[in-house]
């Protein structure tokens, strides 16, 4: 009888985390969304990072990163996502399924060639990986650097990376758009040359981070200051 109370608290905490969450979602990078306030990461799969380099079919560099996020990004579009949680990984963040209507998008992202089966965790999207190796998807036309292996040299390379999954691009690699989470939540990106741009610090532990381009930071969630012009407005003006 004395584990009864035991019982009842592990009883009533396990729904919690299979409870769907549903909402629309922010792109973060190509296999990390926040959905409601709750950071996601995709069950299964392993996206390049956001300032991750990859060669296309022509042996050109292209940001395979950015690309990955703008495309899961235009394919969520307007819709509601629904996550079915599967885990917590160790930095707090639910690990995922998660569905726009009936669409896996783990499935979807991994068969485009945009990210690969995380063998390491889960075999559940090994097959969508060889139907984009074969028809040469995404990163799969021409070469590239397994996510993981990015990071860890980085990491290695004394350079600082967010945990696992997302590696906050730099001045020095062109990246210089700044997004600054303000106190009352809201995601504001900062050009340069912009009002508050020079005194616009990034405490990426906050959530905060750089974009290297105003379409990856609008894809992430982030706004321009609605009393600053957009780089395309500046072109114009």
């Amino acid at each position: 009888m004395k584990s009864w109370p035991f019982l009842l608290v592990l009883l009533l905490a396990t729904p919690a985390l299979a409870d769907p969450i549903v909402g629309r979602a922010s792109v973060i990078d190509g296999d990390t969304l926040e959905v409601r306030g709750t950071r996601i990461r995709l069950h299964g799969i392993d996206a390049p990072e956001s300032a991750q380099l990859c060669k296309d079919a022509a042996g050109k560099d292209y940001r395979c990163g950015q690309t990955a996020a703008l495309a899961l990004s235009d394919q969520i579009g307007k819709r509601l996502v629904t996550c079915d949680p599967r885990d917590t990984d160790r930095y707090g963040r639910v690990v995922a399924v998660c569905r726009a209507e009936a669409e896996d998008l783990n499935a979807w992202i991994v068969r485009q060639g945009h990210a690969i089966a995380y063998r390491r965790y889960a075999e559940d999207y090994a097959n969508a990986e060889l139907t984009a190796k074969a028809l040469r998807q995404g990163i799969w036309a021409g070469t590239f650097q397994e996510p993981s292996e990015w990071r860890r040299e980085k990491r290695a390379g004394g350079e600082h990376s967010r945990p696992d999954t997302v590696t906050p691009p730099s001045k020095a690699s062109g990246c210089n758009i700044k997004g600054n989470i303000s106190a009352g939540g809201e995601r504001i990106y900062h050009l340069p040359g912009s009002r508050d741009y020079e005194r616009t610090r990034i405490n990426d532990r906050a959530g905060e981070r750089m974009f290297c381009s105003e379409d990856e930071a609008k894809a992430a969630g982030w706004r321009v200051r609605g009393d600053e012009p957009s780089g395309k407005q500046r072109l114009l003006s």
